[in-house]
């Protein structure tokens, strides 16, 4: 039906009951429709729908399975030469470490049902509780929600960790969904990403170490490591340049992990009551804030300290 015979059908059916009825609110009522009717019709319903609609069905279903952990995971895009032509720190640049965890904090902050995030070098994960509604669950939005929140922020906030060094381009970063239908499921997810800090973070301090301290190219401190264990990553680093591995920062080891924590806080308020003078008087309330941690997560230690972040799983 188009547009100009549903008005032909409101106007001989529907509108002449609909004055009687307004007849019988009195004068309040015929004003109140008076003024609404002014406005030109339309139809809402009708406008919604059109011939090109089909295209609709041509969308795929991605609504994230019930009962699962939603794991989005970014991963920096070329970021081997976003950090050259940026002069990052080697091995470890503890400014874009410190970005990286802000742009997450931030992530963290806008969508609460995020229960957990865990990030190491240019990657960062967020685990969205099992319960969670956001977007209806579809892969699609939470992803894409992530990542835009996440590298805006790492532009927003760049000055205050690189001060007045230019950004000389936007970052890109990619992002996957994966679920995860039980906690060792999950746990051993992020235990696995934990790890992977820890061989990248040894490999590449020992790396860095040859050519800043010994001298060599980075051909031939490829060669010098190829074939190595993490035993003789560790002799080298000690045995030729007194480094020991584990007084190295938490922060490049292990990684950055944020949950949510409650924290009580003090402030002070003005308060008058009768026949008193107005005074000040402390009012201590709690609230959730992000935390961020620097320590392991493969053993039983974290989670024991901190039950609230899984669910149960009956």
């Amino acid at each position: 039906m188009g547009r100009d015979e549903d008005k032909t059908v409101w106007e001989e059916f529907f509108l002449p009951g609909l004055w009687m009825l307004i007849e019988r609110l009195g004068a309040a009522g015929r004003s109140c429709f008076e003024a609404a009717s002014l406005r030109p019709f339309s139809s809402s319903s009708a406008m919604a729908k059109s011939k090109f609609e089909y295209v609709r069905s041509f969308e795929t279903d991605d609504t994230c399975l019930r009962n699962c952990y939603i794991v989005v995971r970014l991963d920096g895009r070329n970021f081997h030469k976003f950090a050259e032509q940026h002069h990052f720190t080697k091995p470890n640049d503890d400014r874009a470490l410190g970005l990286m965890s802000k742009s997450a904090h931030s992530v963290m902050e806008g969508l609460e049902d995020i229960t957990i995030a865990y990030g190491q070098s240019d990657e960062f994960s967020f685990v969205f509780k099992r319960t969670t509604t956001w977007f209806k669950r579809r892969a699609s939005k939470l992803m894409t929600h992530v990542a835009s929140q996440f590298s805006s922020s790492y532009v927003f906030y760049w000055k205050e960790f690189f001060g007045e060094q230019p950004l000389l381009y936007p970052p890109g970063f990619d992002g996957r969904v994966v679920l995860y239908p039980t906690n060792r499921n999950l746990r051993d997810y992020l235990s696995w990403r934990q790890a992977d800090c820890h061989i990248n973070n040894l490999y590449n301090t020992a790396f860095w170490t040859l050519i800043q301290k010994g001298g060599l190219t980075t051909t031939q401190a490829e060669d010098r490591l190829k074939g190595t264990l993490a035993s003789d990553k560790n002799e080298i680093l000690f045995s030729e340049f007194d480094i020991n591995y584990n007084n190295e920062s938490a922060l490049h080891r292990k990684g950055t992990t944020l949950i949510w924590e409650k924290r009580d806080e003090t402030v002070s308020k003005r308060i008058k009551r009768p026949n008193e003078e107005e005074k000040q008087v402390p009012v201590t309330r709690s609230r959730r804030k992000v935390e961020a941690y620097h320590c392991d997560i493969i053993g039983d230690q974290f989670w024991e300290e901190h039950p609230d972040v899984l669910e149960n799983d009956t």
